[in-house]
């Protein structure tokens, strides 16, 4: 994981105390499931946090909407006008890439772009921003299954094509489908923090952190016994956070090598067991601070992470933060307009 740098968490104009608006631009052909991943991310209430996250709204071009391969029509949602007073901005995405978007909705997203809100696109919304010509010289990812095609078509942008996603500051895209539940719980603890974050991976039946530099596509071959799964190795590693666990300790769990370890880590999760170890023991970290212990000491020992100068020095390579920083930001006393930074999710 690499640090992100700071943004702003506020588009230009937004009224102190209202809560971050999110709108979903629909057009013709959309796929429904990055849709339905918006809503669930960004759209539910969620009562048991206490506060209501996000301001949410659909809208398209039209005031009906062909879905994908005609499965239903979308009506009832507001017009492009919706994104004008929005503070981050999901782009349509759907499976003919060669087909050009919208005048309208490129516009739309041009005008968001210059006055400073956040733009997202999901698996082949990267197609949508790069014609509206917000990615030249930009990061950004896309399904592998068009990386080809996209960096033939558009090749002043800096495609990453394995990865799960891409957060570029203002401009964050996913590789498509589960990645977008990825890139929706990444900008949750960017907004709001890893504790909210996990809450809503929790509803979401979604615990499992994917950073978004781990490959797009994991190999998962089936397993000749039933006990493979890491998930049980997972769990129990999650509870002796505090303890000083490495790698030669959870292979000794899992009765089998180091060597062996690693290459389950790398088949089922994508990364690697030090790398799974690190991002928990920071997410407890964070937690610890966002429920109030303002004792680095205390942290630092109860994460696994061992002195206040490590803490210090993970966290600001993680986080872009350091813990007083974090503090002031995600803290019990953290006040409105809260900086947005990338924090690595735990259980």
């Amino acid at each position: 994981m690499s640090q992100r740098s700071l943004q702003s968490g506020r588009a230009p104009g937004r009224a102190p105390g209202r809560p971050h608006r999110v709108v979903v631009i629909v057009d013709q052909n959309s796929n429904p499931f990055e849709l339905g991943c918006a809503i669930e991310v960004f759209g539910l209430r969620r009562p048991e946090i206490g506060r209501e996250l996000y301001d949410f709204a659909l809208c398209s071009a039209e005031p009906r909407t062909l879905m994908r391969d005609g499965f239903f029509t979308l009506a009832g949602v507001a017009g492009l006008e919706a994104t004008d007073t929005a503070d981050t901005v999901i782009v349509p995405n759907r499976p003919d890439v060669e087909v050009p978007r919208r005048p309208a909705v490129l516009d739309a997203v041009r005008r968001a772009h210059a006055r400073g809100a956040r733009l997202l696109g999901f698996c082949s919304g990267a197609f949508t921003l790069a014609e509206a010509g917000v990615l030249d010289g930009r990061r950004a990812t896309a399904h592998w299954q068009w990386a080809d095609a996209f960096q033939a078509r558009f090749p002043a942008v800096r495609l990453e094509p394995d990865v799960l996603f891409v957060d570029d500051g203002d401009i964050l895209t996913a590789a498509g489908s589960a990645a977008a539940l990825d890139l929706g719980l990444h900008v949750v603890r960017r907004d709001h923090g890893a504790e909210i974050a996990n809450t809503v991976s929790r509803r979401l039946v979604f615990a499992a952190h994917r950073d978004g530099g781990q490959r797009q596509f994991v190999e998962r071959p089936v397993p000749r016994i039933p006990d493979a799964s890491l998930a049980p190795l997972l769990a129990w590693a999650q509870e002796r956070l505090d303890a000083p666990l490495t790698v030669p300790d959870l292979a000794a769990r899992a009765a089998v090598s180091p060597a062996t370890l690693h290459r389950r880590f790398r088949a089922q999760l994508g990364t690697t067991p030090l790398a799974w170890l690190t991002g928990e023991r920071i997410a407890l970290a964070c937690r610890l601070i966002e429920r109030g212990e303002t004792r680095l000491d205390v942290v630092a020992r109860r994460s696994g992470l061992g002195t206040a100068t490590h803490l210090r020095t993970l966290m600001r390579r993680e986080t872009g933060l350091t813990p007083s920083g974090y503090r002031r930001r995600f803290g019990p006393d953290a006040g409105e307009g809260r900086a947005a930074v990338h924090v690595p999710h735990g259980p």
